[in-house]
């Protein structure tokens, strides 16, 4: 059987955490590679796939139109497409789908969760981010833009601690186009005793800064801090308006915490990624770490993203 998978990112790692067996893929399919292999497998280009060898094409990335028109240039039918995002759309792209014939059923219900539809709020009536981007995860980024409109008052520069590819710091960017955003990552993977499987810091070491600040829309807003947390503060004092932690472990959130939470302005926001998510418990286990510290529980809303984001918010009433 011929599997390609086209990501090499996040969604690649988890779909082979999930039971695919790396043996299984001929290749990974990316169109901007970081190299010509991932995980020991060939990564091609989308216009190097080929019908008669394509049994089954799975999509682990969130571009599910850009990826739907290029199989559909290249011959492709929908029948041998398995798009892994389908939840964050409004339409079953896998309904004529024979994946369960290759894959089997029961890796196929691990695979695709239920689809969710979400209704706009009003309040987003003219949202200022695309429709491309609200489909990768619409709760989180439409949370986001919420928040984003709330800053007006609250003075600061903003500030992403795990940047990974850049996509949410790109959402930042453009909400917030005059603040100053501060990008913290190795933009290598995690340190060696992150404890994460090999596809995990495979997907996460698949990234650069010059990848991020490409899809930057006001890059000269952008203040690149490389290097592992804390070490690549380097003595910088700031104030923010608003902070994404992004780290999926527990030192280097609690870390986070710990820096930005008391510098955070009253009225401002902090974004605690992953703090629900059962994949990721020392999230959460920093957070209650850093409570524990303050003697106080911080004030928080979870949202139903597909990360299990945690707002916190800075009161203004509170004497943090």
């Amino acid at each position: 059987m011929g599997i390609y998978v086209w990501g090499t990112g996040c969604g690649a790692s988890e779909l082979l955490e999930q039971g695919l067996a790396l043996d299984r893929i001929c290749a990974f399919v990316d169109s901007f590679p970081c190299g010509d292999t991932f995980l020991g497998r060939p990564v091609i280009l989308p216009s190097q796939l080929h019908l008669e060898e394509t049994d089954l094409l799975i999509i682990t990335t969130r571009h599910a139109d850009a990826v739907a028109r290029t199989c559909n240039e290249l011959g492709i039918p929908g029948e041998n497409c398995l798009y892994l995002k389908n939840y964050c759309e409004l339409r079953d792209r896998n309904r004529n789908c024979r994946a369960g014939e290759i894959l089997g059923e029961d890796l196929l219900r691990k695979l695709l969760p239920k689809q969710h539809i979400v209704p706009t709020p009003a309040q987003l009536a003219d949202a200022v981010l695309p429709e491309r981007e609200l489909q990768n995860d619409y709760v989180r980024l439409a949370t986001l833009e919420l928040i984003c409109r709330r800053l007006e008052n609250v003075p600061g520069a903003a500030a992403e601690l795990g940047v990974y590819r850049g996509f949410f710091a790109r959402c930042i960017n453009q909400l917030l186009p005059e603040r100053e955003l501060y990008l913290f990552d190795s933009f290598e993977g995690f340190r060696e005793n992150a404890g994460a499987s090999e596809s995990f810091q495979a997907a996460h070491a698949n990234t650069g800064i010059e990848k991020v600040l490409a899809i930057m829309p006001n890059p000269e807003n952008i203040i690149v801090k490389p290097g592992f947390f804390p070490e690549s503060l380097n003595g910088l004092e700031e104030q923010f308006c608003l902070v994404s932690l992004d780290v999926d472990f527990e030192e280097t959130t609690l870390a986070g915490l710990q820096y930005f939470w008391p510098r955070l302005a009253k009225g401002g926001y902090l974004l605690l990624h992953d703090w629900g998510s059962p994949k990721l418990p020392g999230v959460a286990k920093a957070l209650a770490r850093y409570e524990a510290e303050l003697g106080q529980t911080l004030p928080a809303v979870p949202l139903c993203d597909t990360g299990g984001t945690l707002v916190l918010c800075k009161s203004y009433v509170k004497n943090w």
